[in-house]
């Protein structure tokens, strides 16, 4: 037989335990909510690391459109004009701006050591499903500050900016061309692909004459090594091409 004194304190216990075990749960709901969004965040800052806030959206949602447009010409094509001012393999080269992948990876096949720069995440993933080289590292940065290259003074024999200088607006060409120049090895080369023509709706991108950039690149410590014309791969009338190719001075 219980006495009333008793009875109450097996109820406060009974109703401490169930408060001990309604604090558990809420202890581990909340340990649980916080560890999911902590994987969101981290899963939205890998999704937009490296990218400036005017990295265009148009590049994401066509990621695997794109990939299929620019996989379906060879480097040996689009770039012939390159071709005989690469540097002797092995050699440590830059592509930035890598988009799929597909100059990146030939770079690597020819022996090259490749650093693929590429803000765009979606893109990223697609260049590393199609091109998995163990020759390619890859990295989420952007013209024209290019930070995450930090430490990588004169560090490349060649850089390959291929469609990717005519995004740039008047006011971050002039920096993008000193980056470019300190992050150059002495006796280093430059080679830039000009898309000229109509620029598309759907995305930011400028006509930039080759004069400009000759001058901008000479400006910069650049020698003129080549320029040259040509058609546009993808059969568009409106477009047309220039390449250019700069060494910077040796020491």
């Amino acid at each position: 037989m219980t006495t009333n004194g008793e009875a109450a304190t097996g109820g406060e216990t009974d109703a401490g335990d169930a408060a001990a075990r309604g604090r558990t749960a809420a202890q581990e709901w909340t340990a649980t909510r916080e560890r999911t969004v902590a994987r969101e965040r981290t899963a939205a800052q890998e999704q937009t690391a490296g990218q400036t806030p005017d990295v265009q959206p148009y590049y994401a949602q066509a990621a695997e459109a794109l990939a299929e447009r620019y996989e379906s010409l060879r480097f040996e094509t689009v770039h012939r004009n390159f071709l005989p001012l690469l540097p002797a393999a092995p050699a440590r080269v830059a592509d930035i701006g890598a988009g799929t992948g597909r100059d990146a990876a030939a770079l690597a096949a020819l022996g090259h050591e490749v650093t693929a720069v590429e803000p765009v995440p979606e893109l990223r993933r697609v260049a590393r499903r199609l091109h998995p080289s163990p020759a390619i590292r890859w990295l989420a940065d952007s013209l024209p500050a290019l930070p995450r290259l930090d430490g990588a003074a004169g560090t490349f024999d060649a850089i390959l900016l291929s469609a990717v200088w005519m995004h740039l607006d008047a006011p971050d060409r002039p920096a993008a061309m000193r980056r470019l120049h300190t992050l150059l090895a002495p006796g280093g080369r430059l080679l830039i692909s000009l898309r000229h023509g109509p620029p598309p709706e759907d995305r930011r991108m400028y006509d930039i004459p080759a004069p400009e950039t000759v001058t901008l690149a000479t400006r910069h410590g650049l020698r003129p090594l080549q320029e040259t014309t040509g058609t546009d791969h993808l059969g568009r009338d409106a477009v047309h091409w220039s390449s250019l190719a700069f060494e910077k001075e040796r020491a």
